[in-house]
């Protein structure tokens, strides 16, 4: 059984059958301020999810569909992105430093007043 609690660990946001989140489909969820710290997230479907305020940091999501989702506010700090799709997502003041985002996708994402530092992007020549 997985279950979700907001960052302060008070109210359950989501609980799941399962022992993992990884290549769940959790898409247009209500997930406002939740506690993802390490999750293993990868290749999770969160399109349109609400995610604002959400503490992912070091979160593995790798291949995870973000598409239009909102990440507003969210510590994305130290998360792996890789090959991430963060097409038209609000980043809008999200953190990602040290975040790796080595092939993901982010066409028309909003990103301002967002910190970036140390941000891993990965260029490989072709």
């Amino acid at each position: 059984m997985i279950e979700i609690y907001d960052k302060k660990g008070f109210i359950r946001l989501l609980q799941l059958e399962g022992d993992t989140l990884a290549g769940a489909d959790l898409a247009a969820a209500e997930l406002p301020e939740a506690n993802l710290v390490q999750y293993d997230l990868r290749g999770i479907r969160l399109t349109r999810a609400n995610l604002a305020h959400a503490d992912l940091r070091l979160a593995r999501l790798t291949g995870a569909d973000l598409a239009q989702a909102n990440l507003a506010g969210a510590d994305l700090s130290g998360a792996d992105l890789t090959d991430a799709d963060l097409s038209q997502a609000d980043l809008t003041g999200a953190k990602l430093d040290g975040a790796v985002l080595a092939g993901a996708r982010l066409p028309a994402a909003h990103t301002s007043t967002g910190t970036f530092a140390g941000l891993g992007i990965k260029v490989e020549k072709t």
